[in-house]
């Protein structure tokens, strides 16, 4: 795996950049990918120099999710989990949330498709930055179940149950309006909005941020979200097991990724067959 995989920066003093950089493959998130991530974050949060990082993704999207086209052939899990059954959804889970535990806050910036294992990045993110366009949804739940379970948190009940149900998904705009998402942008003017977002956190002592960032997240997990993200991982192993999924993994050794991924959301006219 190339060592460019993510592409690292300081577009402003005391702010680290983590590019996601497989644009061909609209970031989609093998497991070199994940832990180059993470990795990167991690070593921003040890750096004294460093008081805020932003993940984006180059090319046209944040990222479409996880690699379904084989890409993880002979890459190991970036990071160990348990085994059993499970272990997937836990494994991601823990990964993203590990961005909750960093000490200092972390920025996504969005544009494109935002899609299933994305958006779960994204939301394990302190701020979330959108392009008014950009498209954050989880067409996965027309043939399984989500890993993390973030859409009732974050977009409140009925949002939620109507995208578990459809594959649906939100524009930028409409993240904002849900409260997914802190602002939205014309994506030609989104980089420079989150520069200016990020310099003014930078202004503010490494200390206070690290506190000020845990009350927040731990006024979340006392109302029960991590317990409940948790819980959910067991669902997700459920789904594995249904019909539906063995159709879908059937359909793409038979046909390819593409033409399976394209019967499934044709009826629905969005995604990758709504142009």
């Amino acid at each position: 795996m190339s060592d460019n995989i993510v592409l690292i920066d300081n577009p402003r003093p005391h702010v680290r950049r983590v590019t996601m950089n497989r644009p061909e493959k609209r970031n989609s998130l093998i497991h070199p990918l994940r832990g180059a991530v993470l990795e990167a974050l991690e070593e921003a949060d040890r750096d004294d120099d460093v008081k805020v990082s932003i993940v984006c993704g180059a090319g046209p999207s944040f990222s479409a999710g996880y690699d379904l086209s084989g890409g993880n052939e002979g890459y190991e899990l970036p990071f160990y989990t348990p085994g059993g059954e499970g272990q997937w959804p836990r494994h991601v889970t823990e990964g993203w949330m590990s961005i909750w535990d960093l000490a200092k806050p972390v920025i996504a910036q969005v544009h494109g498709y935002c899609l299933a294992g994305g958006s779960e990045l994204a939301t394990g993110c302190d701020l979330v930055y959108m392009a008014e366009d950009a498209k954050m949804g989880y067409p996965a739940v027309r043939f399984g179940v989500p890993d993390m379970h973030f859409h009732p948190w974050f977009l409140g009940m009925r949002k939620a149950m109507e995208m578990m149900l459809t594959g649906d998904y939100v524009t930028g705009v409409e993240a904002v309006e849900r409260g997914w998402a802190n602002a939205c942008f014309p994506e030609s003017e989104l980089e420079d909005a989150v520069l200016e977002v990020a310099e003014r956190i930078a202004q503010v002592p490494a200390e206070l941020l690290q506190m000020n960032k845990r009350v927040v997240h731990r006024q979340m997990e006392h109302m029960g979200m991590r317990a409940g993200i948790r819980a959910g991982t067991e669902l997700c192993a459920l789904g594995t097991h249904t019909q539906a999924m063995a159709d879908f993994v059937g359909s793409i050794k038979k046909k390819g990724l593409t033409t399976t991924l394209s019967e499934r959301d044709s009826k629905f006219g969005d995604y990758r067959t709504s142009h």
